[in-house]
């Protein structure tokens, strides 16, 4: 259930009630693609830096280590420790990045796994079971994801599609939801919105998928190369088609300045393993811009990474330090800057539900779209 407290313009602040707890947006959910953040940090680590919703892979849990066996422990909330809301995707994307080899029909996809090769069908069904398996709190629809160029008549194709498998999705779901042994019986769907770069094929999309009344709606198919300004064109054609009193999910996105400027035009949820994989790499956000702390100007820095933070990393260790751990090749290196930018990313959010709440977004959004993109 999506409440919408305040609006700024086309940026919009509100709850999202959910069987494990209430999201308030916008909101950043924190990538644990097979259970765990990257780079060492547990769902306990998460409590403490800020996170309110840990999102899951459906394709990556089914491979390893089975959804059946995830529900046999209970369910993801069980497994990973997490007791907030969950999001899982619908394995679709993986599908259609991961695998090699793969067909696609209209019952769905065969694919070859991308661990040993051996061959799985996945359709709406199929993933529609597997997130109940997982237990989640919001489950995604399963859709093509389709490459980007794309051409006009496959996507058309494409579309039409996505949205029979939606139809598909959304009465697997209520058949799931209706059995006495499912782990969470009041699983949400959210639907996916396609269409590549064609304006007049996404809003169609949008019309048609708005009428089957899921609990959300996400933008998918952004992200995969095409540049800001276009995906920042298709939100701009997309907002007053989404529906005022549902959530609005960017998938896959992204830098600071592309959640600014994505919140400025009405979207309320995000995800992007950027964070933490930029953190393993030594590339740090901070307040100032971006910092490479392999850098050898901060050999001998006793600032923290960012002055102005005050995550458990900035609080307690040097930059002179976490680059020695880089340097050393020690793992608490990129548990360190894993922590600060997830805490980072959680914080942004925060203060833009802060400048919301009062009224002060056009100017958080004028002032830090100019610098939090800066390499330092």
């Amino acid at each position: 259930m999506y409440k919408l407290l305040k609006t700024s313009g086309r940026a919009r602040r509100g709850e999202i009630s959910t069987p494990h707890g209430t999201i308030m947006t916008p909101a950043f959910m924190n990538v644990a693609t097979c259970g765990a953040i990257k780079g060492a940090v547990s769902a306990l680590d998460l409590k403490e830096l800020r996170c309110q919703v840990q999102l899951c892979n459906t394709y990556h849990l089914h491979l390893r280590p089975g959804d059946e066996n995830v529900r046999k422990l209970g369910g993801l909330h069980q497994f990973t420790r997490w007791d907030g809301p969950i999001l899982t995707d619908s394995g679709g994307f993986q599908v259609f990045s991961l695998a090699k080899l793969r067909n696609i029909k209209e019952e769905g996809v065969t694919f070859a796994s991308h661990i040993d090769g051996h061959r799985i069908f996945m359709g709406p069904e199929e993933s529609m079971t597997i997130q109940s398996n997982l237990g989640s709190t919001i489950a995604m629809a399963f859709d093509e994801c389709i490459e980007n160029p794309a051409e006009y008549t496959y996507t058309k194709h494409s579309c039409d599609r996505t949205y029979r498998w939606l139809c598909r999705c959304k009465n697997k779901m209520q058949e799931l939801n209706r059995m006495e042994t499912t782990i969470n019986p009041k699983q949400m769907l959210f639907g996916i919105n396609q269409g590549a770069t064609f304006d007049d094929l996404r809003i169609e999309h949008m019309k048609r998928i708005r009428e089957l009344d899921l609990d959300g709606y996400a933008v998918g198919g952004l992200a995969v190369g095409e540049t800001a300004e276009e995906m920042y064109h298709i939100l701009d054609i997309l907002e007053e088609h989404l529906p005022q009193d549902k959530p609005r999910y960017l998938m896959g996105v992204g830098t600071p300045v592309n959640i600014l400027e994505a919140v400025y035009r009405g979207i309320d949820m995000f995800d992007c393993v950027m964070p933490t994989r930029n953190a393993r790499h030594a590339n740090v956000f901070t307040w100032s811009g971006r910092r490479n702390m392999m850098n050898e100007k901060y050999s001998l820095d006793q600032e923290p990474i960012d002055p102005v933070c005050d995550c458990p990393v900035c609080r307690n260790f040097t930059r002179a330090y976490v680059r020695h751990l880089f340097k050393s090749g020690e793992m608490l290196a990129m548990r360190l800057c894993v922590m600060h930018n997830v805490w980072f990313y959680n914080t942004l959010l925060m203060k833009i539900r802060e400048a919301l709440d009062n009224g002060t977004y056009e100017e958080f959004y004028r002032h830090y779209r100019e610098i939090l993109d800066k390499r330092i």
